[in-house]
């Protein structure tokens, strides 16, 4: 059988430098920094005392107070980016058959707030089992595609992808797999994370995971600089809808760019720990190349994975160059982590949105707060320091890595009949 082809035609995006897609591109392109002490509770004990939190975020403004209560900030953030989506994407759900459209969502851990204080709520008390009916219903990180399908009666496929801080690119690339064989016509995809949190920073703190900058919170996410010293964490959310193109043309859609591969790969080798060689990145990148169809010269910039971590920067960068031979210094290397912090589950949702208005705004983002150079990364790869670079971006490969092991890489190109 022939693929179909499959085209983005909306977006929505809740980061902490935007809390739309439009915000958000104006803090990619002026390289904003997002991080900032933490505010959602006391973290003057903690190693790390900041993040990057969304910032002017109100629930209500978006969410009915009552239908809110009964969710985790994740599935909140999920519920306001695909609505953004939803509507930019001009899909009229009243003239379409809603069993073709579905929802394919991305969450690394889901409701771990509503878990921690659940259990914060327990211990507190003189142990009788007193929890709120909503619990599980709030914490299970398949709720949100579920919510997103009840709000707007989508009876197409419904799941969460759940493999770290691959996620949201497993769930894209789930996406356009369900859309190339005939499964879907829409998909409503991307992915949340809303982990800034008692448990979500005291656990990364305690496996010596996050930057502790405290002096200097902005400057901390500093991806493929000398001294990097861990990720910032962040949180919020990505949507994307994926449609089939033709199904796409017949109702006038407009088209930010076609999805033309994805590879999946696993290292096999250590549960939080790179392979020092970025095998798995390898086989990822060349196994996206082969099922989109195209060469490596072909490629134009990649979104890293560049989280800021010391063994993480470097075993992508030596994945790249070993993929892309001397083509890697004509490609414009980021790291929009340096300025959003790493949203975990939701990363590759809101890269991949990055990836995508590089091709239409034909602008590729800084890798901010770089200072020193790294004498262990070629200095003659691009990695678009400080300042965002013009540039003509026919395709974008957008790099997406996870505890366990696991690798998503995406493709996406400037749309053409």
């Amino acid at each position: 059988m022939e693929l179909k082809r499959v085209v983005v035609t909306g977006l929505g995006a809740l980061t902490p430098i935007g809390n739309s897609v439009e915000e958000y591109w104006k803090g990619l392109e002026n390289g904003v920094s997002g991080a900032a002490p933490i505010t959602y509770f006391d973290a003057s004990d903690f190693k790390t005392r900041f993040a990057c939190e969304l910032k002017d975020f109100v629930v209500n403004d978006h969410l009915d107070r009552k239908e809110a209560r009964k969710m985790d900030r994740f599935t909140q953030y999920a519920m306001v980016v695909s609505e953004e989506a939803i509507k930019d994407s001009g899909l009229d759900l009243e003239k379409e058959d809603t069993s073709r459209i579905g929802v394919i969502w991305g969450a690394g851990i889901g409701g771990l707030e509503t878990f921690q204080n659940e259990m914060l709520n327990h211990a507190a008390g003189d142990g009788s089992p007193r929890f709120n009916p909503f619990f599980i219903p709030k914490m299970i990180a398949d709720i949100a595609p579920g919510q997103i399908s009840i709000k707007y009666g989508l009876r197409g496929p419904n799941f969460t992808t759940v493999s770290a801080c691959a996620s949201s690119a497993n769930s894209i690339i789930d996406s356009l797999n369900y859309i190339r064989l005939g499964q879907a016509d829409v998909l409503v995809t991307g992915g949340s994370e809303a982990a800034v949190a008692i448990a979500g920073i005291g656990g990364f703190n305690a496996m010596h995971a996050l930057s502790t900058r405290n002096d200097d919170p902005k400057t901390a996410s500093r991806p493929f600089d000398k001294d990097r010293d861990g990720f910032v964490l962040g949180e919020g959310a990505g949507a994307l809808i994926l449609e089939e193109l033709e199904h796409a043309k017949a109702r006038g859609a407009k088209i930010y760019a076609e999805v033309i591969g994805g590879g999946l790969s696993a290292d096999a080798h250590h549960i939080t720990a790179p392979h020092p060689e970025g095998l798995g990145a390898q086989s990822v990148m060349i196994k996206c190349l082969e099922n989109a169809g195209i060469e490596a010269e072909e490629v134009d910039a990649i979104n890293m994975h560049g989280t800021s971590t010391p063994l993480g920067d470097v075993a992508e960068l030596k994945a790249v160059q070993a993929v892309f031979g001397d083509h890697a210094y004509k490609l414009n290397i980021n790291s929009t982590k340096s300025m959003t912090g790493h949203l975990l589950g939701a990363a590759g949702a809101i890269e991949a949105i990055a990836s995508i208005m590089s091709i239409v705004k034909g602008v590729v983002p800084p890798t901010i707060n770089h200072f020193t150079d790294d004498d262990a990364i070629d200095p003659k790869l691009n990695l678009t320091f400080n300042k965002a670079q013009k540039r003509d971006v026919n395709v974008a490969m957008s790099n997406t890595f996870g505890f366990g092991g696991h690798n998503a890489c995406i493709l996406f190109k400037k749309y053409t009949d």
